[in-house]
């Protein structure tokens, strides 16, 4: 049971770390249904991590390029919203390079994206907010330039977004429900996981640690190498708002963008918990894969232990020789 707890725990974590943050208000409006993509997963990974075999690794998240025969070219960016600075430094970097950046975030309709430090009233960003602290990161919010020109929202507003939940019957908390349910019923027909599991002494070990930040997230990056199998134990069949609706509406914004031919070089930063399915949609357009480029998101290579320096004799100390007379 204890096992299963900590499990649960790394499942919410992992959650609150892939959602964007939420309004704190539900207010009521029509909202439009539709299926998530038909195609099956592919086998593109959008989030991996790399042992280094030294008791540490990288949690890398990959950024895909796509092109189409009109010689667009679309680029998946998978986002983690904490992170390290030089990860968010390199991301503005790139993105100044693009035509168009459509990013995902659940605001109200109409209003500009929040200045960087500046809190939302949402359990979920003020948990990612703790875990940016915890984990000695930072926030995604406080780092990317979203008052860049070429920044284009790309995500369902806040009254959209909670009507459809609504609509639905959806939730966070129903969906993490859902994916620890299919997560107890894989275990019971004995389909192991590929990610290890966590226990409660990992966590009190991590806990107790004189690096704790490095040890905590060690234990949350090896969660991530199969967040795509995770993902889809939240999404169902049918999709869900949280994804297959938002996805959705991501794509539409891409057709408006890519109209007249004018932007020809597209990001779409998205949570890597989206790509599979945006990726399906890309491939129902006419866009192959060309290219895969990761990115080090969390680096938690074991610091270096100073080398033991051979003895070594003493320098001679120069003795200052008198001035012969003139």
């Amino acid at each position: 049971m204890k096992q299963q707890i900590c499990r649960w725990i790394a499942a919410a974590m992992l959650l609150l770390l892939i959602c964007p943050p939420l309004p704190a208000k539900e207010p009521a409006q029509p909202a439009d249904k539709a299926g998530p993509a038909t195609k099956p997963a592919s086998e593109t990974q959008f989030l991996r991590f790399v042992e280094d075999k030294k008791g540490g690794g990288k949690l890398e998240a990959a950024l895909v390029t796509y092109r189409n025969a009109n010689g667009v070219t679309v680029h998946l960016v998978s986002a983690l919203h904490v992170g390290e600075h030089d990860y968010y430094k390199g991301l503005n970097d790139t993105f100044e390079k693009y035509d168009a950046v459509l990013y995902e975030m659940i605001k109200p309709k109409g209003a500009p994206p929040p200045e960087p430090g500046q809190k939302a009233h949402s359990a979920i960003s003020s948990f990612q907010r703790f875990l940016k602290d915890t984990l000695a990161l930072d926030f995604q919010l406080d780092e990317i330039d979203y008052s860049a020109d070429n920044f284009v929202h790309a995500d369902l507003d806040a009254e959209t977004f909670l009507s459809m939940q609504k609509e639905r019957g959806e939730s966070i908390l129903g969906i993490m429900l859902k994916s620890m349910m299919r997560e107890m019923a894989k275990q019971a027909a004995g389909e192991g996981r590929k990610a290890p599991e966590i226990g409660l002494i990992d966590l009190l070990v991590a806990m107790k640690s004189p690096d704790r930040p490095r040890q905590l997230k060690l234990l949350l990056a090896r969660q991530f190498d199969d967040i795509e199998d995770q993902m889809a134990g939240m999404d169902g069949p049918n999709g869900s708002v949280i994804i297959t609706e938002r996805n959705k509406k991501c794509i539409e914004v891409l057709k408006q963008t890519m109209a007249g031919g004018k932007n020809k070089d597209i990001g779409i930063f998205y949570g890597a918990g989206h790509m599979h399915d945006m990726e399906q949609r890309l491939e129902d357009m006419g866009f192959k894969k060309t290219a895969t480029e990761w990115r080090v998101g969390w680096d938690m290579t074991a610091p270096a232990t100073p080398a033991t320096r051979p003895a070594t004799r003493p320098a001679r100390l120069a003795i200052p020789q008198e001035a012969p007379a003139p």
